[in-house]
């Protein structure tokens, strides 16, 4: 089996695969003081509840954005979950994939490895020019050439980033949830008119950005597919008419398609 790990600022979402199936899939918050042993304990009594033996663990794959954790869970699966390795544990980077995927940006290294395994992922699966809409902390535009060229993109603040300054910079202003929508787009109290700024806000500069990059990317009109992955990819989708497909597992399918490759 294939563990693959992929450390993001505020989740970290862990999947087992057994050959090309999902067996398993958690998602939890990411928890910068959490140690190797604690690691070790959340994923032995996971694995316990979903009746998975630890010792089937046959390779590991790790992308992190967070410095502190990707130390952490490094030191966890050498200790705990490397018994039957039948290679080391692969670390992603811009250097450890450049061989798979060009990085055609001014400082490579800045790339985080989500945005990386993400365009490997959504190339391996359309081998056409892509944008990749992230809606995780921040809210990452990565493009992807057909020719498998990572270009580099934008980054914005996330929907949680905006809800958190609405309410902590207004004072009058409550903290919401957005996972039911609105009635209708003008608000007629103060939780819809919130509620009502941010989907329909959030979905109209989706479709306002895609269209800029559209242009940057496809001068020449060519094919471009747009996607969206992250946890809240479901929230703001249906607000974005360019958005073609959500892929809520983007990340652990391209850290499983990376794993075949190395």
């Amino acid at each position: 089996m294939l563990f693959a790990i992929d450390v993001g600022n505020s989740h970290t979402v862990t999947g087992l695969y057994k050959d090309d199936e999902l067996i398993g899939h958690w998602r939890l918050k990411s928890d910068r003081e959490r140690t190797d042993d604690e690691l070790a304990i959340r994923y032995h009594a996971l694995f316990s509840m979903a009746g998975i033996d630890k010792t089937e663990i046959s390779g590991i794959i790790l992308a992190s954005v967070v410095p502190s954790l990707e130390a952490a869970w490094i030191a966890c699966c050498k200790k705990y979950f490397s018994e039957n390795l039948e290679k080391p544990l692969f670390v992603v980077s811009s250097k450890s994939i450049a061989h798979i995927i060009k990085i055609a940006t001014d400082y490579p290294e800045e790339v985080g490895a989500d945005r990386l395994v993400n365009a490997v992922a959504a190339w391996e699966q359309h081998k056409q020019n892509l944008i990749i809409i992230d809606f995780g902390t921040a809210i990452t535009f990565d493009c992807v050439s057909a020719r498998c060229e990572y270009l580099g993109g934008t980054i914005l603040p996330g929907i949680a980033i905006s809800l958190d300054a609405l309410s902590s910079r207004a004072a009058k202003l409550p903290r919401i949830d957005v996972s039911t929508p609105p009635d209708r787009i003008i608000g007629r109290n103060t939780i819809e008119a919130m509620k009502s700024g941010i989907l329909y806000g959030y979905g109209a500069l989706v479709d306002g950005l895609s269209e800029k990059i559209r242009d940057d990317l496809c001068p020449k009109g060519e094919d471009l597919r747009i996607m969206a992955t992250g946890g809240m990819a479901h929230l703001i989708a249906p607000y974005a008419s360019v958005i073609e497909e959500v892929n809520p597992m983007l990340t652990l399918r391209g850290l499983h398609s990376l794993y075949n490759k190395i």
